[in-house]
């Protein structure tokens, strides 16, 4: 075959010279991560572009920002952002063309700005509590009512978190002597397994029935305290907020509100911080429980004193009333003996005229009297006789009259 022929490595410089002549100077560009990963002191990215409507990649391109120049970025992104660099994110990068014999094509980063990953995040917050706010779900936690005596803590927290340790001795150690019943459910605090592991413990805090606590506390501390990422998610702010228990957040952080902060019944900066806030509530209560009894022993006190008066001015009476008592008692027995004969008397007579008029009504029943007036009775077997048809042939009867009695068979 005719023609030169180059060798892959010729080839290859020439397009890194190409390149070098062609793209000379720093470009800023916008872009997504798609991977970010640190290795031997260096920040290895891929870069990607999604098209707006189908979300679909659209361009790709390797990136890499070299040690000396990472050491610097990494600490001012993560003190302005309040989270390291990760995929998903949007950010603007300022690079320049580098096309290596060997490896190929990159773009090296040289400074990134924070700002634009900054107005990113805070367009997708507010997305995500439109969306909360939409659905209805965003202030359901604050209609929940923490218990009076709210002593029973289901705890979400890594295991071996500082904040989770100082939440338990902060408890422990409290100055009034109150107990509390503390159960660890563990979960991942940091990096982008927070949402699926906290959610995952909401779950196994749910399943349980009937449900033996009386608030959640999600707590984080101790650790990392730019990573805050975990927190920002729709679907662990959609958990917690249709949660059927207040739950209180104690997350560690000093910058703004996170929306898993927005969506709990309380937040507070630190574990330590809930702990005190449930130390005081049962307080609260407790001085609550003091006031009510001093109040039912002034009250009671009162009512003694009231009544006691009541009695000793009963007992200053009673010698008055009983005297009263026993001359109208007399009184009344005296007027008594005075109208008993009279009574009496008129009682007797009053019966006496009864029994006459009772006595008159006997006579007029007297069957002799009926006799003597031209009457008979006539008797079977001593029984007077109403029917004749009761009376067979042969049987003997008696028929009493005036002056005797007449025996007759009948035929």
């Amino acid at each position: 075959m005719g023609g030169k022929h180059y060798t892959l490595r010729q080839l290859n410089l020439m397009v890194r010279e190409a390149v070098e002549m062609q793209l000379p100077d720093e470009y800023w560009v916008e872009a997504e991560l798609s991977e970010c990963r640190e290795h031997g002191g260096h920040c290895y990215m891929e870069l990607i572009e999604k098209d707006e409507r189908s979300n679909t990649p659209t361009a790709r391109a390797s990136a890499k920002c070299w040690h000396q120049t990472w050491q610097m970025v990494r600490p001012y992104f993560e003190r302005t952002t309040g989270q390291p660099l990760r995929a998903g994110m949007k950010v603007l990068l300022q690079v320049y063309a580098q096309y290596h014999e060997a490896y190929g094509f990159s773009w090296i980063v040289t400074d990134i700005d924070p700002t634009y990953t900054l107005g990113d995040m805070a367009r997708r917050r507010q997305e995500i509590i439109r969306q909360l706010k939409e659905e209805g779900v965003f202030d359901l936690q604050r209609e929940l009512r923490i218990p009076l005596f709210a002593q029973r803590i289901a705890v979400i927290s890594a295991p071996n978190a500082a904040g989770y340790g100082d939440f338990c001795r902060q408890l422990e150690d409290n100055a009034y002597g109150f107990r509390f019943t503390v159960q660890l459910f563990p979960a991942v605090m940091q990096g982008e397994q927070v949402e699926q592991s906290v959610i995952a413990a909401l779950n196994r805090i749910y399943e349980q029935s009937p449900q033996p606590y009386d608030v959640v506390c999600i707590l984080r501390g101790g650790g990392a305290t730019a990573d805050l990422s975990g927190f920002d998610t729709l679907a662990l702010a959609e958990n917690v907020a249709q949660f059927p228990l207040p739950v209180i957040t104690g997350i560690g952080h000093d910058r703004d509100e996170t929306i898993l902060d927005m969506v709990a019944n309380i937040h507070v900066k630190t574990p330590t911080a809930a702990a005190t806030l449930l130390i005081d509530r049962l307080r609260q209560v407790l001085d609550r429980i003091g006031q009510a009894e001093d109040f039912i022993a002034h009250y009671v006190s009162e009512r003694i004193r009231s009544q006691q008066q009541r009695i000793n001015q009963l007992a200053t009476l009673i010698p008055t009333l009983a005297l009263h008592a026993i001359s109208e008692g007399r009184h009344r027995i005296e007027l008594a003996e005075s109208r008993l004969p009279i009574a009496i008397e008129r009682r007797l007579t009053e019966q006496k005229h009864r029994l006459e008029r009772i006595t008159l009504q006997l006579q007029g029943f007297d069957p002799q009297l009926l006799l003597s007036r031209g009457y008979s009775i006539t008797l079977k077997d001593g029984r007077a006789v109403r029917d004749p048809s009761l009376l067979r042939p042969g049987d003997e009867i008696v028929t009493r009259v005036e002056k005797g009695t007449i025996k007759s068979i009948v035929k």
